[in-house]
């Protein structure tokens, strides 16, 4: 099947008493027995449901996984793949990473002994340069968040192969359907399911996919034994939001781009972070290995020119808030917002600043979205 029917059609059918044709919620707790030993696949909810498993098979059929497991956020799938590692392992990441992921690998991992290295990953060169002996794994972040650097997924995985390393990918801001890591190499996938594969702000979950038997038992041991699975009610929903994957990813991919070319012709714009256009170092690349350039857009304000923080204040049709993904369009400082969590001194290394911008767009028209930016950057203008 084609990946429009895919999204539509895997993990769907699994009712056969009645043969609806939208997946049913099963929101039990636990499951009973026929008899001693012997159950119709499930016992109870926290190792397993007909509906998260639903999701799960979607996912995995997406992304081109053998097994999938979806838990209650983005950060609880990240969670339970690092318990792959143990106290004392090395670690390689990208110094521009997510926010939350940064925070979790220093607060929390590191007091359990997990050493990590940030590096700038868009040079294969360097990462090879931080592996050391007892390294055991690089996570790569692409389109990292917020700059959209691009890292070649399949230089990294090859290194990691020569160094029998485990490779994950945060696949959240491009989806499956602009982007697949297991078509490079890569081991591991996780998402956020909270962003484009749900679509509609109004459920958090995450996901992680893998293609190896060896890791399909690891991980499933840790969502069961962490307790990070997600709920039926929110799997349903994401599986309700993960069939029109295709139709919105190219609305979104279609509002950045004409965002994207708007923003870099204006002058209180200083840079314009986006994949798709010509002059993105990385052009080439994200040609090589993504299907499309996504929805995220961001930029760096000139704040000799505009005041950041007026401008932030005087958008309307955009809300102000963190996350992304969904059908209405979000804008948000990372400085302050999302990658907050961060040390000062790892914002400025990564590129962050005060000035920068990030957008989530929507499938909103993209003249209205570009009036909007245009009347917030005129009322922040010095």
């Amino acid at each position: 099947m084609r990946f429009e029917t895919k999204a539509v059609h895997e993990g769907v059918a699994i009712d056969s008493s009645y043969n609806s044709v939208i997946t049913p919620i099963y929101p039990t707790s636990t499951f009973a027995f026929d008899e001693i030993g012997k159950n119709r696949g499930y016992d109870y909810t926290r190792s397993g449901n007909p509906t998260r498993a639903a999701l799960a098979r979607n996912i995995a059929a997406l992304e081109g996984g053998t097994d999938a497991w979806i838990t209650c956020t983005g950060m609880a799938a990240e969670t339970s793949v690092l318990f792959l590692f143990k106290q004392g392992d090395h670690l390689i990441t990208g110094n521009d990473i997510y926010g939350g992921t940064y925070r979790l690998l220093i607060s929390a991992f590191s007091q359990f002994g997990l050493e990590c290295s940030f590096v700038d990953m868009q040079e294969p060169a360097q990462v090879e340069k931080a592996i050391r002996p007892n390294t055991k794994g690089i996570w790569i972040e692409t389109p990292s968040n917020p700059l959209l650097n691009i890292v070649d997924i399949a230089a990294v995985t090859e290194i990691a192969r020569k160094h029998n390393l485990i490779t994950i990918c945060d696949n959240t801001f491009l989806s499956p359907y602009f982007q697949r890591p297991f078509e490079f190499g890569v081991d591991i996938v996780v998402h956020s399911t909270t962003k484009y594969l749900n679509g509609h702000s109004d459920v958090v979950g995450g996901a992680v996919v893998v293609r190896s038997p060896e890791h399909a038992e690891k991980v499933g041991f840790y969502v069961n034994c962490l307790g990070t699975a997600g709920s039926p009610f929110d799997a349903w929903l994401v599986l309700r939001g993960v069939k029109t994957l295709p139709q919105r990813m190219e609305a979104h991919q279609k509002g950045a781009m004409a965002i994207a070319h708007h923003l870099h012709a204006h002058p209180l714009v200083k840079q314009v972070y986006y994949p798709g256009l010509k002059n993105h170092p990385r052009h080439e690349l994200a040609q090589r290995q993504m299907y499309g350039f996504g929805g995220m857009v961001s930029c760096e304000l000139d704040t000799d020119k505009v005041d950041p923080v007026v401008f932030f204040n005087h958008v309307k049709l955009m809300s102000l808030a963190e996350s992304l993904g969904g059908v209405e369009t979000l804008i948000e400082q990372p400085w302050t917002m999302s990658h907050a969590s961060m040390p000062e001194e790892a914002r400025i290394t990564a590129g962050i600043t005060p000035g920068t911008v990030r957008i989530s767009v929507g499938i909103e028209h993209p003249d209205d979205l570009i009036a909007d930016l245009e009347q917030a950057l005129e009322q922040a203008r010095l």
